[in-house]
C-alpha cells in the first residue's frame, strides 16, 4: 500500500517522478526481443509466501527454459505505483511485473493502453478455470478501465483478505475469551482500555486507518451497497447508513482509546511491529501479514473474521501485468503459467499465502489450513468487498489525509463524509 505523501506542486511532483524513473532506469538493461532474458518485477518482501513461491517458479522456469535467464529486479511498491505509466511508455518496460489491482491503478494503466490483452492467453491456459468469480473481478477491465468485465489485463496467481489477528497471550493475561460476537470484540477492547493497553494497532499515515473505517461501514454493507460504490453499478450515498455508521463509530473508538490518536501519523509497518512486539493486542489487516507473523510471533496468536459481518475487505492478490512494450511476451506467459501450477501453488499454501489454485490435501501446515478455510469461506458467500481507495485515481491519498483529520478530532464524521464523496465524484466524473 502506498504511504501518505504531501501535498506539492505540480513542477515538485514531476520532478520526483522523473527522478525515481531516471533510478529505474538506471538500474537495469534494457528490454531485449532476443527469447534468452525475461525481465521481471516485482515487490514483495524476500520472507513472504509470495516471493517465496516465485524464487521457486523462477527456479522451475530456467530448468523448463534451458538458456533463458530470468532477471528479476526488486521494485518497491511505490516507486513501481507512482512511475508506471512513464516506464511502461520507455524503452525500460520489464516482459512482466507485478502491479496493484482496481480501477484507479491496473484499471488506469489499461485505459491509457499500456498493458497487454490477455484474453486469448487466458482461454488457451485455462487460467479462467482457476479463479473464482470473486478473484476474476479485478483482472478484467472495460473501455473506461472499470474492473468486473470487459478484456483479461491481469492475472493474480494468489488471494489476499483481512482478518482480526488477536495476542492469545495478552488475551489470557488479562482473563479475556476470544471474541465471537461484535459485542464481545468491543467488550474486550474496553477490557484492555480499563487495563492501560490501547488494543488496536493502526496507522493513521497508511491504509490501517481507512480500512478500519471501511470494513465498520462494511459489517452494514451488502452485494449491490459494493458493486454500486466500486463497479459504478449506482449511485452511491455518502451519507447512508453504512458510511455514517463506520465513520461515527470510527471517531467513537479514536474517544475511547480503542486506536490512539498518536497512530494519526503511524505506517503500516510500525503497527505490524507492535503487535509482533506483543504491544498491540488486536490488528486488522491483511492475509500479506500471516506468513511473517508465523515466523516471528514470539507468542501464541490466532485470527477470526471480523465478527457479524458478510462482507470483509479482500480480492484477488495484486496482478501479474505484461506491459504492451514487453519484448518477450511468450516467455511472460509461460512465467505466470508455472506460478498457477499446482506445485508453486502448493509451496505458496503452505508458507502462508491464499493460493488460488492448490490440492486442498497438499496444505499441510495447520494455520495455512485456517487462513485458506476462512478466505474459502468468505469466497462461498460472495464477501470480497475490496479495498476502500480503488473506485477513481488519486483517492487513496484523499483518504488518509480525511481519516487522519477524523482521528484528530479537526473534521467530525459528516465533514468526513462530504470530503470523501466530493473526492469520489470528482474521480468518477474524470474517469
Amino acid at each position: 500500500m502506498l504511504s501518505a505523501r504531501r501535498r506539492v506542486t505540480a513542477a515538485a511532483a514531476t520532478a520526483v517522478v522523473t527522478t525515481l524513473l531516471l533510478a529505474s532506469c538506471g538500474d537495469s538493461d534494457s528490454g531485449s526481443s532476443d527469447g534468452k532474458t525475461l525481465r521481471l518485477w516485482h515487490y514483495e518482501g524476500p520472507d513472504s509466501a509470495m516471493a517465496i513461491a516465485w524464487n521457486a517458479a523462477i527456479k522451475e522456469f530456467e530448468k523448463t527454459h534451458p538458456g533463458v535467464e530470468v532477471k528479476f529486479e526488486e521494485k518497491g511498491f511505490e516507486q513501481i505505483q507512482k512511475t508506471a505509466p512513464m516506464v511502461l511508455n520507455s524503452d525500460d518496460a520489464p516482459d512482466l511485473m507485478e502491479y496493484n489491482k482496481g480501477n484507479a491503478t491496473a484499471g488506469h494503466l489499461s485505459r491509457q493502453g499500456l498493458l497487454t490483452d490477455l484474453s486469448a492467453e487466458v482461454t488457451k491456459r485455462g487460467w479462467d478455470k482457476k479463479l473464482s468469480a470473486g478473484v476474476r473481478t479485478t483482472s478484467r477491465y472495460d473501455a473506461k478501465g472499470v474492473m468486473g468485465s470487459g478484456k483479461w489485463f491481469g492475472i493474480p496467481n494468489y488471494a489476499e483478505y483481512t482478518m482480526v489477528f488477536y495476542n492469545k497471550d495478552l488475551f489470557a493475561k488479562y482473563g479475556i475469551a476470544e471474541p465471537r460476537t461484535f459485542d464481545e470484540l468491543t467488550a474486550a477492547m474496553d477490557t484492555f482500555v480499563d487495563k492501560g493497553v490501547t488494543p488496536l494497532a493502526n496507522a493513521g499515515a497508511e491504509y490501517m486507518a481507512q480500512q478500519y473505517l471501511y470494513q465498520l461501514a462494511l459489517s452494514k454493507a451488502d452485494r449491490a451497497w459494493v458493486d454500486s460504490y466500486q463497479l459504478f453499478e449506482g449511485e452511491p450515498d455518502f451519507h447512508d447508513a453504512a458510511w455514517t455508521y463506520g465513520a461515527k463509530t470510527f471517531a467513537d473508538w479514536v474517544d475511547k482509546g480503542y486506536i490512539s490518536e498518536k497512530s494519526t501519523s503511524t505506517k503500516a509497518e510500525d503497527a505490524g511491529l507492535s503487535f509482533m512486539q506483543g504491544k498491540s493486542p488486536i490488528l486488522l489487516s491483511g492475509s500479506w501479514w500471516y506468513g511473517r507473523f508465523a515466523a516471528e510471533n514470539k507468542f501464541d496468536w490466532g485470527t477470526f473474521l471480523w465478527p457479524e459481518s458478510d462482507m470483509t475487505l479482500g480480492s484477488g492478490g495484486n496482478l501479474w501485468v505484461v506491459p504492451k512494450g514487453s519484448e518477450n511476451k511468450e516467455l511472460a506467459y509461460d512465467f505466470i503459467d508455472i506460478t498457477m501450477s499446482e506445485k508453486i501453488q502448493n509451496l505458496l499454501g503452505n508458507k502462508g499465502g491464499v493460493p488460488v489454485a492448490a490440492d486442498p490435501a497438499a496444505i499441510t501446515d495447520p494455520r495455512a489450513k485456517s487462513l485458506i478455510a476462512n478466505f474459502n469461506a468468505l469466497s462461498e458467500r460472495d464477501g470480497l468487498a475490496f479495498y476502500p481507495d480503488w473506485p477513481v485515481a488519486g483517492f487513496y491519498d484523499v483518504l488518509v489525509s480525511e481519516t487522519q483529520k477524523l482521528m484528530t478530532g479537526s473534521a467530525k464524521p459528516d465533514a468526513y463524509l462530504d470530503a470523501v464523496e466530493a473526492a469520489y465524484d470528482k474521480g468518477a466524473a474524470d474517469r
